[in-house]
Parts: structure tokens; C-alpha cells; sequence
């Protein structure tokens, strides 16, 4: 019994009506949950770092909210199981199906996770005193809100990345966006205009961001005309057409506010003016949940997975591609919704910052700017063009891509100083007392979890010492199974190589001054560490893989084993090379240092001549004479 499939096929309308309404209870606690520590963190002024008084019921609402979501999460857990047993909701609370459901099954895996970060969430709130404490615990119910699509639908003739990766920003943006307008409802009037001006800023990214991977998400699982004579479809497009008259009315609002000092708007007033794009957007939930509770139009002609390469559809979500040449690695694209977001979102922050300096003034080096785009250009290319497609086929491939996002982009990502550019423009505190986001930002740079993670021997235990926790455990087959698996590890790949060359030829501040000498050695371990885990992965004698390539059912370079060796080849000479650019790169910046530093002693030498004073050898040689001045006396 298929029961991914079973969840999406209801069981008797009781459960459908009671699944989609726990979903509903669910989603809006989250949202809001997710809006009152946006609020907490970025929108209501801090004292010095630490939660002001102002932030107080907001946190106690918060705390209130977390504990629903629980509830919600859990009731949703049996009805999905009673769903799949085609039971009522008295049958399915049977704790040893319980327990298989959500250890075994990959749906009860997520909904479980999100119930764990939702009790995990509410017992932290109520002792939460910092913004940084509120940022983290937001990155963490994030997490807990897009587990679960991963699981969800996508579209059956392909386009699995495209429209899970959509499904995460558009049910992540529509969080801040609505989850930050309700937040707005319990800060006091006071703080509302400031808050109110942050806020908007960031909806209108949110409302950009919901659009798109809406459109995005539509195209994936409605790409054939019969798809839109269904109530589906009808559903789908209110919900496009709801959300075009909430941006108008996030204009208009945005418009009033502005117009008229919040600070003396009534409670009322302000309510009104919020209330139809409140419901309009409760309505847009509602739909989100019943859309989620219902299968997608299928299409009249499925594609039939018993011809050779169709049985990676699947598996990896798109057709098996034809065999690797340079026009098909150079047109083979297969977009994946998380980078493709990630990279958009960060080429326009990149792009505004970089224009906030010219505005005011200040030039920003051109040589970091190109740095970015071929970082961007390279990360993309990795992960939904070519490298990308032909890494979920083939081993030797998946190591290509592996070396470019952990070898390749970081050293042009870190060349383009992005910290840098983001301490430069971003916001400081509205007050004095205020830390800020800017404040915030240097916090967490100067905070003891980065001084550990900047320790040199730390970065290279993470960026070395996981090539043989993932390739020589069964980790890498485990995770090789799944889009969030897959996800992860090209997650890992850019993190922990971003980490190592920030590090090692960085020019963003760094909490920890690391000699030159010290990264040449540190480059050196990481050469040797590379070449030894190369040589043992061109000496295996089995697959590492768990039977994974040979599922997909491959027709071009059938031996396996021969390209698991190609991958060990591939991945000493990716890694290798880099490697000794950064090394080069670094000796030409221990020199540049030296030279800087000769210059720095010769101004100041001549600047005290000039003063008529003397220079620090002549103080030395004044300093020798007085000791043996006293060896005489």
C-alpha cells in the first residue's frame, strides 16, 4: 500500500472536513507565531540587545500561539494516520500505528518534526529575554513549517524541485507577511509607527515572494489545459486573485499609514484600516490548507514508467536525462525552487545594497560585484543546471557538483565581501539605546558559537572531516533518497566550504586574526585530508551508494563501480585545484600585509620626524644607552 498516496485520497468526509480544519488551526498558529518573533526581533525597538518591556505581551501571545500549534499538530497527526487507514479518528489512535507513523513513514517523519519544533518552541518562549534569542527561534519554526512540504504534492510529469522549492518560500512569505500584519495588532501604539515602517518594507519583499512562487508552484502542477475545469483550479485562482487585492490593499494601507502618524491612530482606527486585508488574508490560509488536503488535477495521459530512463520520475522527480555531452550539460536545467529563491533573494540584496552606497556616495569595488555573479552563476549551475541534473543520476557527477559548491563558490562568494557590504548599509538602531539590526549582525559575528566555528582546526574538522562521515557511513545512500537528503548535503557542501575559505583568504571581518602562516598550514592539512579521501574513494570495492544509482535505472555508463572511481578522480583534482589557488592567494595577501604594515612604519617614522620627535629606532638605541648607562653608575 502506497501511503504517501493513501494520505492524499480522503477517507470518509469527517475526516476530510476535521483534517483541513486542524490544518487550518495549525498553519495560522504557526503564522502567527512567526510574526510575533519577527515583531520581537526586528520590528519593536530592543534595549541594548535585550527584549524591551514593549516586546512583553507579544511574548506571552507568542507563548499562547506555540502551544496551539501543538495541539493542532497533533490532532493532525491521527486524523493523517486515520486518513491513510481509511479509519475514524477513535480507530487510528492506536499508539503501536502511532509510533510506525511517525518513525517510518517519510509523512509522519515531517508532521512529527513540526510537532517537536512546535513543543520545542513553546517551552523556550516563555524564559526568551534577547532579539537574538527571538531570531533563532524563528529560523527554527521556519524549519518546523517547511519540513512537511517535502512531502507534499508535486506536479506527476515532472518538476519536483520547482514546485516544493515554491511551496517553501510561498508558505514562508505569506507567514511574515500575514504573521507580521497580526503582530502589528499587539504592539502598542507608541512603537506601532516605527514597527509599522520596517514592516512594510519587508511585506512588500514578502508579497513580491508569494506571487512568484505561487506562479511558480501553479505552472508545476497545472501543465495541461484540462487541469483548469477543476475545483482545484477554481480554487487556486480566488486564491491568486485574493492575493492581488491584498497587495492593493497593502499599497492603500501602507499609504494611510504613512499619511496619518500611527502614533495617533486609535486601536479602532488602526483595526479598521488593517481588517479587510486581515480577512482576506485568513481567507487565502484557509484555501492554502484545503489545497493541501486535496490531490492536484492528474493529467489524462501519465507517462509510463516502464520505458527505459521514465523510472527516475519517480525517484528524483524529472525524467532521466540523456547521456552527459557539453551541449546537454550546458542546456540540461531542472530548477530547484530552494536555490533558485535563495539566489534571487540574495542578487537583490546584493544589488539594493550596493546602490544604498552609490546613493551616498561611496563606490564599492566592481571586482566584488563580478565575484557575486559568477558565485551566483556557478551556485545555480550546480544545483538546477547541469551539474546539477546529472548529479541525482550519475556518482561521478553528484562529486562535480559537490566540488563546485563546496570548493568553487564559497572563494568567489567570500571575494565579494558580502558581510561587509551589509554592515555598511544596513539599518542601525532607531534610538540610542537600540542595537539594531546592524547591532545584531555584529552580535552574532562576535558571539562565542562563531568564535568556536572560526576556530581554524574546527572549520577544517567540518570541512574535511565530513567528506568521511558522509561518503564512508550509510549516510550518503540515506540521503541520496530523498529531495530533502539531496538538499541538505548541497546545503552542507556551501556552508562548510563558505566557513573555511572566509576563513582562509576572506576580506569580511573575521572575530578571530588568523596568521598567514597559520592558513598556509591549514591549507596544507586540508590538501593532504582531500588527497587521502580521494585515494580511498578510487580504492572502494563496493558501492557506497545503498543500490541508489542502480534504482534509478541508468542506460549510458551502466558501470557503477567504475563511476564511483571517476568520482574519486574528479573529486582530488576539484579539490586539489582550488586548494592551491587559495594557498597562492594567500601567500600574495601575507606579502600585501607586510607591505601595507613596511608602509605603515615608514609614515609614521617620517610623520615624527617631521615633529621633530624620535623615531621608534632612535627610542631603541636611547633605550640601550640608558641600560648601560646604569650598568656604569
Amino acid at each position: 500500500m502506497n501511503l504517501a498516496s493513501s494520505y492524499v485520497t480522503p477517507a470518509t468526509s469527517l475526516v476530510d472536513a476535521l483534517r483541513t480544519l486542524t490544518t487550518f488551526l495549525s498553519v495560522t498558529s504557526g503564522v502567527f507565531l512567526v510574526g510575533a518573533l519577527l515583531a520581537m526581533a526586528f520590528l519593536i525597538e530592543d534595549d541594548a540587545g535585550a527584549l524591551s518591556a514593549k516586546s512583553l505581551p507579544l511574548r506571552k501571545a507568542a507563548c499562547t500561539s506555540a502551544v496551539f500549534w501543538a495541539l493542532a499538530l497533533g490532532v493532525k497527526i491521527v486524523l493523517t494516520l486515520a486518513d491513510i487507514l481509511d479509519s475514524s479518528f477513535v480507530g487510528a489512535l492506536n499508539v503501536t500505528m502511532l509510533r510506525s507513523f511517525v518513525t517510518q513513514i517519510s509523512l509522519g517523519q515531517y508532521l512529527f518534526f513540526e510537532f517537536l519544533v512546535a513543543l520545542f518552541t513553546a517551552a523556550l518562549l516563555p524564559s526568551l529575554r534577547r532579539t537574538g534569542g527571538a531570531a533563532m527561534l524563528l529560523l527554527i519554526t521556519f524549519a518546523g513549517m517547511a519540513a512537511p512540504i517535502f512531502q507534499s504534492h508535486a506536479s506527476v510529469n515532472g518538476g519536483h524541485g520547482l514546485a516544493v522549492g515554491a511551496l517553501v518560500v510561498h508558505v514562508l512569505a505569506i507567514s511574515l507577511w500575514l504573521g507580521g500584519a497580526l503582530a502589528l495588532l499587539f504592539i502598542s501604539a507608541e512603537v506601532r509607527s516605527s514597527a509599522v515602517a520596517r514592516f512594510s518594507v519587508m511585506a512588500l519583499w514578502a508579497a513580491i515572494a508569494v506571487v512568484l512562487s505561487g506562479a511558480a508552484n501553479a505552472w508545476t502542477r497545472m501543465d495541461f489545459r484540462s487541469a483548469w475545469q477543476t475545483t482545484y483550479a477554481y480554487v487556486l485562482i480566488g486564491k491568486i486573485l485574493i492575493t492581488v487585492a491584498l497587495i492593493g490593499f497593502g499599497y492603500l494601507h501602507r499609504k494611510n499609514l504613512v499619511a496619518k502618524n500611527p502614533i495617533e491612530l486609535s486601536q479602532r482606527k488602526f483595526l479598521q484600516l488593517l481588517g479587510y486585508e486581515l480577512i482576506l488574508m485568513f481567507v487565502v490560509v484557509a484555501m492554502g490548507a484545503w489545497l493541501s488536503t486535496n490531490k492536484p488535477p492528474t493529467p489524462p495521459v501519465l507517462p509510463d514508467l516502464t520505458k527505459s530512463g521514465a523510472v527516475a520520475l519517480s525517484i528524483i522527480g524529472f525524467q532521466m536525462p540523456a547521456a552527459p555531452t557539453i551541449k546537454n550539460l550546458l542546456l540540461a536545467y531542472e530548477p530547484d525552487g530552494i536555490f533558485i529563491a535563495v539566489a534571487l533573494l540574495a542578487v537583490a540584496l546584493y544589488v539594493s545594497a550596493v546602490v544604498t552606497l552609490s546613493r551616498r556616495g561611496d563606490k564599492w569595488p566592481v571586482g566584488r560585484t563580478v565575484s557575486f555573479a559568477i558565485a551566483i552563476a556557478l551556485l545555480d549551475f550546480a544545483t538546477s543546471g547541469g551539474f546539477g541534473v546529472y548529479a541525482h543520476v550519475a556518482f561521478s557527477y553528484h562529486m562535480m557538483a559537490h566540488m563546485t559548491l563546496g570548493m568553487i563558490v564559497p572563494i568567489f562568494l567570500v571575494l565579494s565581501a558580502p558581510l561587509t557590504l551589509a554592515l555598511r548599509t544596513l539599518p542601525q538602531g532607531r534610538t540610542s539605546e537600540e542595537r539594531g539590526i546592524r547591532g545584531l549582525v555584529l552580535a552574532a559575528l562576535h558571539s562565542k558559537p562563531n568564535r568556536f566555528l572560526t576556530n581554524p582546526i574546527v572549520a577544517l574538522g567540518i570541512f574535511d572531516g565530513s567528506l568521511f562521515l558522509l561518503y564512508f557511513t550509510p549516510l550518503f545512500g540515506s540521503l541520496m533518497q530523498t529531495h530533502l537528503g539531496h538538499l541538505a548535503m548541497d546545503i552542507h557542501f556551501l556552508l562548510a566550504g563558505t566557513l573555511f575559505f572566509y576563513l582562509i583568504v576572506g576580506v569580511d571581518p573575521n572575530p578571530r586574526r588568523i596568521p598567514h602562516l597559520v592558513r598556509m598550514m591549514v591549507l596544507f592539512a586540508a590538501m593532504s585530508i582531500h588527497a587521502f579521501f580521494s585515494i580511498a574513494l578510487l580504492s572502494s570495492t563496493t558501492l557506497i551508494d545503498r543500490g541508489y544509482f542502480a534504482s534509478l535505472q541508468r542506460p549510458w555508463s551502466i558501470d557503477l563501480l567504475a563511476d564511483q572511481h571517476l568520482a574519486g578522480s574528479i573529486g582530488w583534482a576539484m579539490g586539489e585545484i582550488p586548494i592551491l589557488l587559495a594557498l597562492a592567494a594567500t601567500f600574495i595577501q601575507w606579502m600585501r600585509s607586510d607591505s601595507r604594515e613596511a608602509k605603515r612604519i615608514d609614515r609614521s617614522t617620517a610623520r615624527m620626524a617631521a615633529m621633530g620627535e624620535p623615531d621608534d629606532l632612535a627610542k631603541y638605541n636611547a633605550y640601550l644607552q640608558s641600560l648601560e648607562d646604569k650598568k656604569r653608575d
